[in-house]
């Protein structure tokens, strides 16, 4: 086929007056002080005497503005020549004005700022942040730290989330427990367990950022993910000693992480607790973690009879928890019980999500269902639901099954016109289109457009092209890779 058309580009004085320049001045300079004028005018026995009596004189420092008699004002010289005026109201007007300016352009660039973090796109986002830093104005916040530091660590930057916490701290924000397990979250995230454990005992040596539930749950997560068990029980054991008590959150995690690793008793063994506990009752998300686990090993009757079991101890399932069972149904291409779900759903009033959508998507890309898959997609944009990456990675997927290539060229090209991420997942889906139409070079593009966009590859993009090099013979880009 010909080379797919991929185009991933996008588009972030004041002037015062003085007295001398007062018309109202003007006059106050010809007028002749009173002994003056009394120099000016011959002298007559009559003006002796006069001149004999005492004389009326303003006080020091001040004169007469008008003849003795007339009015009594006097005006303080001193203070006529340089008392300043008021600020002209036009000048208050301008720095009124500056002051609006500033403000606004603060705004923007604070809504322009969240707008990056939302997009996950965290070079702009940082670059923003320090335009406002450097504006006199503008004092960041706890919670513009916050937002950042998790923005890092899922944009795979820990490192650089440690750069920002230390900077904060040296503009003297005082840093909070929250804030510390954000940067262990980071750390967590990126499989920097080490890292995360150096944060957890630095915290334990500052009086006022002690280790929370949070905390300890962040770490668990961590743990369970990297199959590092053998860790669970130590962070049990030290929450108990600090007088933590796990949450069912806690519990839900450490419960996932066992279904996922297969430890099927362990599992049991925490849901039991959680079931006897009076602290942390199983909730509407252990019901989906055991659901999730069946459902996606196929194992359909088992998934169906926990269901029944949580429903018979007043858990109230939600729309993922459907979402679920739709999309454990679709993998089975267990179309009758996909569709009565989704009947069912309409009719409780559960709305219909983008999870929803996708999962039928997916039931019918797995297939290369393209007509139904595509009915499916145009039907989710008639009722306005956004569509994400998953969506596009499934109708690229589903494309490139029934071999409908030049169909993957414009899926690609939508989204980039929606503004969908692209993320590994998403250039995955894309590189395997390109290996299932035996269009090497094109692989190659994208792949290295990938890596200039700072996506980082993952062990099934290797292996997607690995297994495509090799079905051509060329070993060479082999040791390349």
């Amino acid at each position: 086929m010909s080379s797919l058309s991929l185009s991933f580009s996008h588009s972030i004085s004041h002037i015062f007056k003085t007295e001398a320049d007062n018309p109202k001045l003007e006059g106050f300079s010809r007028v002749l002080p009173c002994s003056a004028f009394a120099r000016a005018v011959p002298s007559s026995p009559t003006r002796k005497r006069a001149a004999s009596a005492p004389k009326r004189t303003a006080p020091p420092g001040k004169h007469r503005l008008w003849k003795v008699g007339e009015h009594p004002g006097v005006s303080d010289a001193s203070h006529s020549r340089s008392s300043p005026r008021s600020t002209p109201l036009k000048n208050v007007k301008k720095k009124i004005d500056d002051k609006n300016a500033a403000k606004g352009w603060a705004s923007t660039v604070t809504e322009a700022l969240s707008e990056k973090i939302q997009k996950k796109q965290w070079e702009a986002a940082l670059e923003v942040f320090g335009m406002l830093k450097e504006q006199p104005f503008y004092q960041p916040k706890e919670g513009t730290y916050m937002k950042l530091l998790v923005l890092l660590g899922k944009c795979g930057q820990p490192k650089r989330a440690h750069e920002l916490f230390d900077e904060m701290v040296e503009e003297g924000i005082e840093p909070t427990a929250a804030l510390y397990t954000a940067l262990l979250a980071g750390y967590c995230r990126n499989n920097l367990l080490d890292e995360a454990f150096a944060v957890l005992d630095k915290m334990k040596t500052l009086p006022l950022c002690q280790p929370d539930v949070f905390t300890y749950s962040t770490l668990l997560k961590a743990c369970v993910e990297m199959s590092r068990f053998e860790l669970v029980d130590t962070l049990f054991q030290e929450m108990s000693e600090r007088l933590i008590t796990p949450s069912t959150v806690t519990q839900n995690i450490v419960l996932g992480g066992y279904g996922k690793a297969g430890k099927f008793d362990k599992m049991e063994e925490v849901l039991s607790g959680m079931l006897e506990s009076s602290t942390c009752k199983p909730d509407v998300w252990t019901m989906n973690i055991i659901l999730g686990l069946f459902g996606n090993k196929g194992q359909i009757e088992t998934m169906e009879k926990w269901y029944e079991k949580f429903r018979g101890i007043g858990i109230e399932p939600e729309t993922r928890t459907f979402n679920i069972l739709i999309g454990a149904y679709g993998k089975k291409r267990m179309y009758d019980k996909m569709t009565a779900v989704m009947e069912y759903m309409r009719k409780m009033a559960f709305p219909w999500t983008t999870s929803t959508y996708n999962n039928v998507i997916e039931a019918f890309a797995d297939v290369g269902d393209a007509k139904n898959m595509e009915y499916t997609f145009n039907q989710m944009r008639a009722e306005k639901m956004k569509a994400d990456t998953k969506t596009f990675c499934c109708l690229i997927n589903g494309y490139s099954e029934a071999g409908l290539y030049h169909k993957v060229v414009s899926s690609v090209q939508m989204a980039e016109k929606l503004e969908i991420p692209a993320n590994t997942s998403f250039y995955n889906a894309v590189i395997s289109a390109c290996a299932k139409a035996n269009d090497l070079m094109e692989m190659e593009r994208v792949f290295n457009h990938m890596k200039n966009k700072k996506c980082e590859p993952d062990s099934t993009t290797y292996s997607i092209m690995i297994e495509a090099f090799h079905k051509e013979g060329m070993t060479d880009k082999i040791y390349e890779l």
